[in-house]
């Protein structure tokens, strides 16, 4: 989808790059945290949507398990008196519901990927807006770091002194920036080795609840045919 195309481009953008190139980095760091709000708040609104879907598949799915299992018992009390017919009338309106359910239970697989997908790139874009946000302090504290030491003394110095002021400052600045995205990288990769395990036992734990529906399916068929 285009939003996620749009976050991608996001995600892939070197902030420091695009900010040490730009004019008036500042101006720019301001836009791109504009950019984030809006993607993150669009993306969370498509995660809540997505959700609701997934929501609603799965009564629906429900629903017809329930009628699935109300005609099958049907089927074993028609059997129970004789009535063969009225039991295979009941046992095509059970595997009917078994159909719709099945071809439910493939579209809510569908649904849930996408919520997954979603929720990703939701944290994300929030971490990326994080990082970001904390970019442009560090500049616009350094931009005035620079003025108040250009109103102080600037006029005194020589032109080779301010350019090696400049490198030392700029020197300092990209060692600062790579401590705190070390740290920041670190933060993340526990946050993402955490969200990996929960999606792992989520998706362990619906793949249990698939293989009993259709082991109890299974265990019931022959009985029936029988």
């Amino acid at each position: 989808m285009a939003l996620l195309e749009r976050v991608t481009t996001l995600l892939r953008a070197n902030i420091n790059d695009l900010l040490n190139k730009a004019e008036d980095p500042e101006k720019l760091a301001r836009q791109l945290i504009l950019d984030m709000e809006n993607q993150l708040m669009q993306v969370k609104t498509q995660v809540a949507m997505a959700i609701a879907d997934q929501h609603r598949l799965q009564k629906k799915r429900a629903e017809q398990a329930a009628a699935q299992t109300d005609w099958l018992r049907k089927a074993e009390l028609a059997v129970g008196k004789g009535e063969d017919e009225m039991a295979r009338g009941a046992l095509e309106r059970a595997l009917g519901h078994q159909r719709l359910a099945e071809g439910l239970a493939e579209q809510l697989a569908e649904q849930t990927a996408e919520a997954d997908t979603l929720r990703g790139a939701y944290a994300k874009l929030q971490q990326k807006l994080t990082e970001t946000q904390a970019r442009v302090d560090l500049l616009v504290a350094q931009l005035r770091r620079n003025r108040a030491i250009e109103k102080a003394g600037a006029a005194q110095a020589t032109l080779e002194d301010g350019r090696a002021k400049a490198a030392l400052a700029r020197l300092a600045g990209k060692v600062e920036d790579a401590e705190m995205g070390s740290l920041r990288a670190r933060g993340l990769l526990a946050v993402a080795s955490a969200e990996t395990l929960d999606e792992r036992f989520a998706t362990m734990e619906r793949e249990d609840q698939i293989e009993a529906l259709l082991l109890e399916l299974k265990g019931r068929q022959p009985r029936l045919e029988g």
